[in-house]
């Protein structure tokens, strides 16, 4: 007999989890729904039908309104936020998408999902069900029985938890699971407001009910508690009560469990394809009716989810379905001698466009050794060539082949491939596309990787690079490993893939005349002096760090014991767990501290700062904080980064990460190396020129920002001061506070300098009075009097917030589109938060732009030249060079007229320059 297994799924806790889950990358269709909450919610029903098979299944939903909790306390779950704007909208499409599963909503006037869910549990447990309770809420540990479980959803590729009575028993302490409701009692809950007992944390709690065995036992021993605890817990007797009352779950909701409703029914397929092609679902679609491992119902038939061929079923459409690799539909060819490349390369020289990409043996294109590489330049049609074979006469042939050819060369992500051209010795003197900038520019806030934009465009799904050298870890091989043959299809794929994606984007790029230009001028012709910068590679001076190292263990050390004879307590100042208690529990520094959902205290930077001039230990363990970071992220990490082939460090610059235009870097990120604070200086000292005929060169735009909001709003206050060569902030102290240029303090020109800054940014009355210390109606009147004094800034604003609305994207000087999908949102901080950007993002990305002409321009001269001298770092409005002492100052004033005129504003660019025998010096 087929074993009875039912689901009871907890709808608004999963679906808040699924929508936090895309937080930091939130998914938006081409209609600009966020769409994250409804796929992350169909995600997790498709892996409960398709791996639990339950036998019967509901989604259990809180009912709108009050309970009867709110009745017995109003102050009930007062302190959570207001429901997302996106998961209200999701809702409808999430109970759209329940039905077209065929699956039962429940929800009942009154009560909650826990009290749902736990009255149809073990209703149905008493009918010889298994039943799994589908959530990630805690506090339904309390229901759980021998045959009533906990199915905690899978997290971080974890899989699912399933909490049974010895797991709950373990999990709490406890030797019941009854218990979790004493323990829940006395902890209290934050986010459902429930207060519990003053002081009782959860270990506490846990102690309690082992030793007491519930709330009621423990107030027949309070005899026995001691000093503070003793009163907290006699104070707060009927709050421990209420308290327990409000955290049990009612097992006597009067819902029916009527077996036959609850049966797992055959999916709707024409609701769910309808649903999912609305919502641009397109892998889902693929996963539940073109492939997957187990058999799925459909509505009229039962389907393999593996099987592609054509469904039987009346009612349905025809299946949208990704298709993949198909040996018989492509000629994917292997070339294997000299001679079969020879004849190749006269093809490719008849070809005004080809498709090239490489195989390596790493992800490092400096350190990695190429074993193949493919070219394509007609849909279904590619060659794989064998490099690890006759090595040395193959890449003669195609450094001939490349050092010739007059046509466009396409790739993906093209300055991974450029680069392992370039450590080869094969000039880059082609022109070039590059599939993942073309889509960067068309939509800058989605992915960009092959494979997305291969389901997103040509509707495929490409071969997975593990089916050849296996999943991440120890066991994983690399391409060098694998049999050259064995290659063929997934090389010859990434060329044809990438070739047709150029046919598909160039198409888009020819529609927007701007964005074209920007990738023709600009992010294009940057590859190039990227990869340069890239290969040159920079000098640091170990010694230095080594040095500084030492020095900063010491001060770490020394302000340990500082920190720790300052509160009076030993602890470890390195366990946000401890420090929570020590700053909270003993100092009592915030009544109102905020705790994790684990119930630790939150010790965050952000938390620490509010905290600042309560307590002389705060700004200690701040300091001690940025230490340590400084320590492990730069001065320990930086020599651990050199190349031993060349013993400089090469970062990688990325062009498509940053919606703003703005370059990004990694291994090393070099744009947040420290500068305020003087032991970040330091950091600085360590990069230095590559020998002693070199010293480094750094050119920075000064006050960019400022001068393109002056060219943007046409301010004529703020164009005629800059014009004139004023200082700014003492111009605009002078305005704001109604002095004399020469009356200016340096107090007055510090407020005005975090205004000039903090106006870019949207800054507030409130995040100004912060920032400078001062009331909010100071800081209230002083932006009222810079608006008044500067008010075409104000229109500015206004304006771009008004463009926003109403295109729903905002420009950069040369055309940079920046997308603001919650620019119409009726949620006041996310609308807040699209506002910010409408004005900050044309002159972020603006000074973006500005400064990848100015290295283009520059670069070009330098070849023009022949310097000997090389750029090798680009740090925000900043570019550092390794100068040639024969031509630094050729080379300083170059750099400065190239910079100043890399486009035409009537607001003059200024440039600093200097030189210096590192870099915080030629700062």
């Amino acid at each position: 007999m087929e074993e009875k297994k039912i689901f009871l799924l907890d709808a608004y806790a999963l679906i808040y989890r699924a929508y936090f889950a895309f937080s930091k990358n939130p998914r938006i269709n081409s209609k600009g729904l966020n769409t994250s909450a409804i796929y992350g919610f169909s995600n997790t029903l498709i892996e409960v039908l398709e791996k639990e098979n339950p036998t019967h299944i509901a989604v259990v939903f809180d009912a709108p309104g009050p309970t009867f909790r709110h009745e017995m306390f109003p102050a009930y779950k007062a302190n959570r936020d207001a429901m997302p704007e996106d998961i209200q909208i999701s809702i409808p499409y999430i109970k759209d998408l329940i039905k077209a599963f065929n699956i039962p909503v429940i929800q009942m006037d009154g009560y909650e999902a826990d009290d749902i869910i736990g009255t149809l549990a073990h209703k149905a447990d008493d009918f010889d069900y298994t039943v799994y309770m589908m959530t990630p809420d805690k506090d339904y540990a309390q229901l759980v029985r021998e045959k009533v479980k906990m199915y905690r959803p899978s997290r971080g590729g974890n899989g699912p938890e399933i909490w049974g009575v010895e797991e709950v028993k373990q999990k709490f302490e406890i030797d019941d699971p009854i218990q979790v409701i004493d323990i829940l009692a006395m902890w209290g809950d934050a986010v459902d407001n429930i207060p519990g007992i003053p002081g009782i944390g959860e270990k506490t709690a846990k102690k309690l009910v082992g030793q007491y065995g519930s709330v009621e036992g423990l107030y027949e021993h309070t005899d026995e508690l001691k000093g503070k605890q003793k009163e907290k817990v006699e104070a707060n007797k009927e709050q421990a009560f209420l308290s327990k009352e409000l955290a049990t779950i009612n097992v006597s909701v009067p819902v029916e469990f009527d077996e036959s409703k609850l049966v797992r029914d055959p999916i709707n397929q024409q609701k769910l394809e309808e649903l999912f092609n609305e919502l641009e679902f397109r892998t889902l679609l693929s996963r539940l009716f073109g492939g997957m491992t187990n058999e799925f119902k459909v509505e009229g038939t039962q389907m393999n989810m593996f099987d592609t061929q054509e469904v039987s079923n009346a009612e349905s459409t025809s299946i949208t379905d990704f298709k993949s690799f198909d040996e018989a539909a492509v000629d994917y060819r292997f070339v294997a001698s000299k001679e079969e490349l020879s004849d190749l390369i006269k093809k490719l020289n008849g070809q005004s466009k080809i498709a090239f990409d490489t195989e390596t043996s790493g992800l490092d294109a400096l350190t990695a050794k190429i074993v193949g590489a493919s070219f394509s330049f007609e849909k279904g049609n590619a060659f794989y060539i064998d490099l690890v074979n006759d090595f040395e006469a193959k890449i003669q042939l195609l450094k001939a082949f490349f050092t010739d050819y007059k046509g466009l060369v396409i790739g993906q992500n093209l300055k991974y491939d450029l680069t392992i051209l370039h450590q080869l010795g094969i000039p880059i003197n082609f022109k070039c596309f590059d599939t993942m900038l073309a889509h960067y520019l068309i939509d800058p806030e989605q992915k960009h990787g092959m494979d997305f934009l291969a389901e997103l465009y040509l509707n495929y799904r490409t071969i997975p690079i593990e089916s050849l050298i296996g999943k991440k870890g120890k066991s994983q091989q690399s391409m060098a490993d694998i049999d050259p043959k064995e290659i063929t299809n997934y090389a010859c794929e990434d060329a044809d893939i990438t070739f047709q994606l150029y046919e598909c984007l160039k198409e888009e790029l020819e529609k927007a005349p701007k964005l074209k230009a920007l990738f023709e001028n600009i992010e294009v012709p940057l590859l190039k002096v990227l990869l340069e910068m890239e290969s040159e590679g920079v000098r640091l001076d170990t010694q230095a760090l080594a040095i500084l190292s030492k020095e900063l263990e010491e001060e770490e050390l020394q302000l340990e014991q500082k920190i720790r004879s300052v509160v009076d307590f030993e602890f470890n100042v390195n366990s946000p767990k401890q420090l929570g208690e020590v700053l909270f529990d003993h100092l009592k520094l915030d009544a109102k501290a905020k705790k994790t959902k684990t119930g630790q205290y939150v010790t965050s930077e952000e938390t620490l700062q509010k905290l600042a001039g309560k307590h002389e230990v705060i700004d200690q363990i701040l300091i001690y904080r940025g230490l340590k970071k400084l320590r492990s992220t730069y001065v320990d990490a930086l020599p651990l980064l050199i190349n031993s082939q060349t013993n400089k460090i090469h970062t990688s610059y990325n062009q498509a990460v940053a919606a703003t235009g703005r370059l990004s870097s990694n291994n090393p990120n070099l744009q947040n190396i420290p500068i305020r604070s003087e032991r970040g200086k330091e950091v600085r000292k360590a990069f230095v020129p590559s020998d002693e005929n070199h010293v480094l060169l750094a050119a920075d735009y000064s006050q960019v920002e400022l001068r393109i909001m002056a060219e943007l709003s046409k301010d004529e206050g703020m164009c005629e001061a800059f014009q004139k060569g004023l200082d700014i902030h003492a111009a605009t102290a002078a305005k704001v506070f109604g002095v004399e240029l020469e009356e200016v303090t340096r107090e007055m020109r510090g407020k005005a300098k975090t205004v000039n800054f903090g106006i870019i940014y949207g800054i507030s009355a409130f995040g100004l009075s912060q920032r400078i210390g001062i009331s909010r109606t100071e800081a209230k009147e002083i932006i009222e009097n810079y608006f008044m004094k500067y008010p075409g800034v104000k229109s500015y604003m206004d304006n771009a917030v008004k463009i926003a609305r109403d295109q729903g994207y905002v420009e950069t000087i040369m055309g940079r589109k920046r997308y603001l999908a919650d620019i119409n949102s009726r949620n006041a901080v996310m609308r807040g938060f699209a506002e910010r950007n409408a004005i900050n993002a044309p002159i972020q990305g603006s000074a973006a732009d500005i400064i990848k002409k100015a290295m283009i321009d520059i670069q070009t001269e330098m070849k023009k030249r022949q310097f000997k001298s090389k750029m090798i770092l680009q740090v925000h409005d900043e570019l550092i060079f390794d100068a040639h002492l024969s031509e630094v100052d050729e080379l300083q004033e170059m750099v400065k007229q190239k910079m100043k005129n890399a486009v035409h504003t009537e607001v003059p660019l200024e440039v600093d320059a200097n030189t210096g025998r590192n870099w915080l010096e030629a700062h």
